[in-house]
């Protein structure tokens, strides 16, 4: 359950994290937003503006698969866009990085 207001990023990325508890949910995240950037870098590099066009399909079609079929629940930026577009490149980086694991369970496994 979703709360109505949150006061900054910092509040609203814990709540993103606890939507996205679902290993797939979260590769299907991480392929999105890296076609997205790899959309935006070949646009700006061959000039080619028509390729913009593509980023809100790749971005939001793969998370949108892994909210509806693996997560079982509703995007979050149906409700709160902007937070949860910052929110996505946040943990984007945070995955890539390894500062938070691809599977939010694997530690409770053992």
């Amino acid at each position: 359950m979703m709360p109505e207001k949150f006061k900054s990023l910092k509040e609203f990325y814990p709540f993103y994290l606890s939507e996205h508890q679902n290993y797939i949910c979260r590769i299907l995240h991480f392929i999105g937003t890296s076609l997205v950037l790899s959309l935006i870098i070949a646009a700006i590099y061959t000039q080619d503006w028509k390729l913009l066009a593509y980023v809100p399909l790749a971005g939001y079609g793969f998370a949108w698969i892994g909210h509806f079929f693996f997560e079982k629940n509703k995007p979050a930026s149906f409700k709160q866009p902007l937070y949860s577009l910052a929110s996505d490149f946040k943990m984007y980086f945070d995955l890539l990085f390894l500062k938070i694991p691809f599977d939010p369970n694997e530690n409770k496994k053992a």
